[in-house]
């Protein structure tokens, strides 16, 4: 993940107070196909900042037909209500499936033993809209070495994978890089994570190029954890362009340009990762557009049977 993107995140949390969620019925979740190739929107994020309508149309043409947002502040995506983002999603023949939001400590009130009304709207925006994944994307960096204060937070996650399971969504988790260096007691953070959270009310969505820097290999992590990702970022890396990731090894590029075998981790994900979500995200570009990156991500992925 680019510094940008990182910077984004933490925003977004900040901004969480605006954030909503959804509810689902059962943790169980109906597939049109056995998978599905959708574009995170965090991809083409400046063109979705001036022009929300007239982005999607020209995914549209390209040829997505499935979208991941990452923008949700006061109740409204990218400034529309959910009724009305759904509604221009489905005069574009486009679904969202699933969404970034994050959910921090702030989301829950311990005297009421409850989610805060903030995050249940989230998770109602969520469902009216059409998502089958609520994903949390950051852990406060507050949590992530106290071991009774994130042994609690994970109590919380797997409540959201219940408050999500009304709504028939599932609730999941989006990993970076820090989980796989940082410690909590004598095993990483992200080992925690896995550890204390019900497979069944918490799904992983592994983003295989932020592990890469830090020298995490998605199929080694996959090998460890059968069938617990669900969803997946795919991207693919190369070193970083000078000045352009604030000093992190590597960047993002267009799928089959970079140093990831991509299509071994997506078949291995397909057969035992139990994934069915593969949600393509470029954060950085080597000169092209982001949309003509989308373009020619989506091709990639065609070409390899997704």
């Amino acid at each position: 993940m680019n510094t940008s993107r990182r910077k984004f995140v933490v925003q977004s949390t900040l901004a969480a107070a605006g954030f909503s969620l959804l509810r689902s019925k059962s943790f169980a979740s109906p597939f049109a196909s056995d998978h599905i190739t959708g574009l995170q929107l965090y991809s083409v994020r400046d063109d979705m900042g001036k022009d929300p309508s007239g982005t999607l149309k020209q995914l549209s043409a390209i040829g997505y037909r499935y979208v991941e947002h990452a923008n949700y502040v006061d109740r409204k995506f990218y400034g529309y209500s959910a009724a009305d983002f759904k509604k221009l999603l489905d005069d574009l023949n486009l679904k969202m499936r699933s969404g970034h939001t994050v959910m921090s400590a702030q989301h829950w009130d311990d005297s009421k033993n409850d989610f805060t009304d903030v995050w249940k709207n989230t998770v109602e925006d969520a469902a009216a809209v059409g998502q089958e994944f609520v994903i949390s994307p950051w852990l406060d960096e507050a949590l992530r070495t106290d071991m009774d204060k994130l042994k609690k937070f994970m109590d919380v996650f797997n409540k959201c994978g219940e408050l999500c399971g009304k709504y028939n969504m599932k609730f999941g988790y989006h990993n970076h890089d820090f989980e796989i260096v940082t410690k909590v007691g004598d095993e990483n953070l992200y080992d925690f994570i896995i550890k204390n959270t019900d497979p069944n009310l918490v799904i992983q969505q592994m983003d295989i190029g932020n592990w890469y820097g830090n020298g995490g290999r998605a199929i080694d992590i996959m090998k460890k954890y059968p069938g617990r990702f669900v969803s997946m970022h795919v991207k693919d890396e190369i070193k970083s362009t000078k000045g352009e990731m604030g000093g992190e090894p590597y960047e993002s590029t267009v799928l089959g340009k970079g140093v990831l075998d991509v299509k071994s981790i997506l078949d291995y994900a397909k057969k035992n990762g139990g994934t069915k979500h593969f949600i393509i995200e470029q954060e950085s570009y080597q000169n092209m557009t982001p949309l003509d990156s989308a373009k020619e991500d989506l091709a990639m992925m065609k070409k390899w049977g997704y």
